[in-house]
């Protein structure tokens, strides 16, 4: 498998299915036995597919475990700070770890819930940016989340929108493991 171009996808939008669309590009790129970078932002580690990227020996996973928890729109200015410290760390973190394997090795970078972390200001806009203007050639990266930035649409190759028709919590149907968590 040869790639010469790496491109951006961006999967947004109100509806279910933008990480599972980018877990499904990371099996995919597995298959082919290139590595993939999964970090998720704002989430834990207390969804199903975190196992199985988790067990693939060609995916290195990000989270932070130690983030405030709950909704940031209900965080007081303390917890905003913690939270903006401990998903810049992850970031940084994800940034090192790619900088230390050879470019040809890495087919994939999934960026879940970039476009919250962008928005809100939890990374610097410009440090994002930067990352993304200046990726390795032949690097794909799919970002997820709602609500783009126009400057992530901007410099998206593929843009998805995921939009909700129906879904089942408008009935009142929680989450179910192995469908929605």
């Amino acid at each position: 498998m040869r790639m010469d171009r790496g491109l951006i996808h961006l999967y947004h939008g109100d509806g279910k299915g933008k990480t599972t669309a980018a877990i499904g590009l990371a099996m995919r790129m597995t298959g082919y036995k290139k590595r993939v970078l999964f970090a998720q932002f704002l989430k834990n580690d207390q969804s199903g597919e975190v196992t199985a990227l988790k067990e693939s020996p060609y995916v290195t996973y990000f989270s932070d475990l130690d983030m405030p928890k709950g909704f940031y729109y209900d965080m007081n200015d303390e917890q905003k700070k913690a939270l903006c410290i401990s998903q810049r760390k992850l970031f940084e973190d994800m940034k090192q770890s790619l900088s230390l394997i050879p470019s040809e090795e890495v087919g994939l970078l999934v960026l879940d819930e970039l476009t919250y972390v962008y928005a809100w200001g939890i990374l610097d806009k410009e440090d994002v940016l930067s990352f993304l203007k200046n990726k390795p050639k032949t690097l794909e990266i799919v970002i997820t989340g709602r609500k783009p930035e126009q400057e992530l649409l901007d410099l998206a190759d593929y843009i998805t929108e995921m939009k909700m028709e129906k879904h089942p919590f408008l009935k009142g149907i929680s989450a179910r493991k192995g469908i929605e968590c």
